[in-house]
């Protein structure tokens, strides 16, 4: 009790001088029995099992271990779903990119002053941020049918909101000294933008494209699940069939695809930061 009433209560500390200070009471205790008591009653409300956990936690380690005998066999099969998910990356990132660019000087307070306008543009683009790729690639296969085109619209909705979002906050960020400057000798808005502005954001703008890019790479792994193609559907009919080779064969085809977009990226993106 001794030990436990000290670590809420320090002792008092006797200086050189013979005086006694009282230490500042450690809010350490607080910090562990609060997360104590957030640890049991998440794992209350989630129905965690920790006997399940010891009884089937050794299935992981089976399946790992099946995974990291990949079946060589089917490399000529997931080579084409590969091309296709790094072609709907490629091309919805780009329709994406570009749709983002015109509606980000729009949604940017120091360029629409309407505050009505960009209110409403701000909200759209924060439902559209919202929704996961995976359900907007839902939506599109109900519209446009199965296959690498709704994959090619979801991925360029997700890239859409995501460029708009950072490219208008940068844009916020800028010296509008210029823009202003150019505005008073008598140019237009698009002049005054074009020579002003877009240098100052396009290196950013290039980045965010690639950044973005490297995302989309990665989702659109998964929308095959809902049938809007790339390597997605092989991979999930290879784990419904627990042919846990033949996944481990396809997750191995997706790190290595994931490296090189990432690699090349990270390269590109690198050398637009250093001019």
């Amino acid at each position: 009790m001794k030990r436990m009433r000290d670590l809420f209560q320090p002792k008092k500390i006797t200086l050189d001088n013979g005086k006694e200070i009282q230490p500042p009471r450690s809010v350490a205790p607080f910090i562990l029995i609060g997360l104590a008591l957030a640890l049991w009653g998440a794992a209350t409300i989630t129905g965690f099992d920790f006997n399940a956990l010891m009884r089937r936690g050794n299935q992981f380690f089976i399946i790992l271990k099946d995974m990291l005998s990949p079946d060589w066999s089917i490399i000529d099969q997931i080579i084409p779903p590969l091309v296709e998910t790094i072609k709907m990356s490629i091309l919805g990132s780009i329709i994406g990119s570009l749709l983002a660019f015109p509606v980000a000087i729009l949604s940017s307070s120091n360029i629409n002053k309407s505050k009505c306008s960009l209110w409403i543009m701000r909200f759209i683009l924060s439902i559209v941020r919202t929704i996961p790729t995976l359900i907007i690639a839902l939506f599109a296969t109900y519209v446009f049918g199965l296959g690498t085109f709704a994959g090619t619209v979801a991925i360029s909705i997700f890239t859409f909101g995501i460029v708009v979002k950072m490219l208008y906050e940068k844009i916020e960020t800028i010296d509008m000294g210029p823009f202003e400057a150019m505005e008073a000798v008598g140019a237009t808005k698009l002049e005054a933008f074009q020579s002003a502005i877009t240098p100052q954001i396009l290196p950013n703008y290039f980045s965010m494209c690639l950044y973005t890019l490297e995302i989309n790479v990665r989702a659109a792994t998964i929308l095959g699940y809902v049938g809007a193609g790339g390597i997605g559907a092989p991979l999930i009919f290879a784990m419904n069939d627990f042919n846990w080779s033949k996944a481990g064969a396809i997750l191995l085809g997706i790190i290595i695809l994931v490296l090189i977009v990432e690699t090349i990226s990270t390269k590109l993106r690198t050398k637009l930061a250093r001019g």
